[in-house]
């Protein structure tokens, strides 16, 4: 069945990127950051953009600014989960990163380790508790509790005993009502992007404190980043095609970020898949791009360059404006 072309090439003559930022997630300063940089990134490109802060009111948004591209800079729930893709897709507008499918996948935890299970991907072993349930009894401690759409290390504690899990169930149902019980893994934790199913250099992630929560991500000074990370090849090799299969196997478009743990035997353990990591100069996808030589800027408009609509429609279908 014919398709209509949905994804013609961009030319800056006759292209408005809308750089879709804010939006309603507790990550939302964060997402702030990220546009910001975006957005100063494609205007010293000399393409124009215009930010848009996520609210009820983005269509009318992306109408009333011309837009015929976005650059999803969001984090977390109705951004980073298939729910402004999918408004993108309805309003034809290509954008950024993942389609639908995949990120709404990613964007969950449990789908992701579900859907990545048989695939030789080392993974911590898990159970899923449920607000109203009792106190999990058959933990070992120490475990993780986790949301499972929880970004941005919020939504994440770790719990030596079982006083410490009941007040982490208690904190984690504030985000919702599902939470994610997973057994720790001591080691070191390390990350690995993939532009475009390519998997880039590994960047090894050292805090300062006992574990990578929300202060020791964000407050300066509290965390080391080494780009490319100082392990042993054959874990570097490990944790890049890990990257990949998860990448590929959750049908992933643009950039995404895959977190491990290497533990003392040099099993690198994957935690999750990130489809809209951070995009400042300093954040972590960027730095591993820098390592093959591709500039934040580069980086900034290959994203744009291979922004598209993920959903052919025939050409049958629908006509604007009928």
């Amino acid at each position: 069945m014919p398709v209509r072309n949905v994804n013609p090439p961009l030319d800056k003559a006759n292209t408005v990127v809308g750089v879709l930022l804010g939006g309603f997630s507790p990550e939302r300063p964060i997402s702030l950051k990220s546009g910001h940089a975006v957005s100063a990134a494609l205007q010293r490109r000399g393409w124009r953009a215009v930010e848009i802060d996520v609210g009820p009111d983005l269509p009318a948004q992306i109408v009333a600014n011309g837009v015929t591209v976005c650059w999803l800079a969001l984090h977390g729930i109705i951004g980073e989960d298939g729910c402004v893709q999918g408004l993108c897709e309805v309003m034809r507008i290509p954008y950024t990163g993942s389609g639908v499918l995949g990120s709404a996948v990613a964007m969950d935890k449990v789908s992701t380790k579900r859907a990545l299970r048989g695939l030789g991907i080392p993974m911590a072993a898990d159970t899923i508790w449920r607000a109203g349930d009792p106190l999990p009894t058959n933990v070992t401690f120490p475990v993780m509790a986790k949301t499972p759409e929880g970004g941005s290390t919020l939504g994440i504690k770790k719990c030596h005993d079982a006083a410490e899990l009941e007040a982490a169930l208690l904190y984690c149902t504030e985000f919702a009502p599902e939470v994610l019980l997973e057994q720790f893994v001591a080691g070191d934790e390390i990350t690995v992007a993939v532009l475009d199913g390519v998997p880039l250099p590994v960047v090894s992630i050292v805090p300062h404190t006992e574990f990578f929560d929300f202060e020791a991500k964000y407050k300066k000074g509290m965390t080391t980043y080494v780009a490319p990370a100082p392990i042993d090849p054959a874990i570097a090799a490990a944790a890049q095609r890990h990257a990949k299969q998860a990448f590929d196997t959750l049908h992933l478009s643009g950039v995404a970020r895959a977190d491990f743990i290497v533990d003392a035997e040099g099993t690198a353990w994957f935690l999750e898949i990130n489809t809209l990591p951070g995009m400042t100069e300093t954040s972590l996808s960027p730095m591993a791009a820098g390592v093959v030589g591709m500039s934040f800027d580069d980086l900034v408009e290959r994203l744009l360059l291979g922004a598209r609509l993920h959903v052919a429609l025939p050409e049958s279908g629908r006509p604007e404006g009928g």
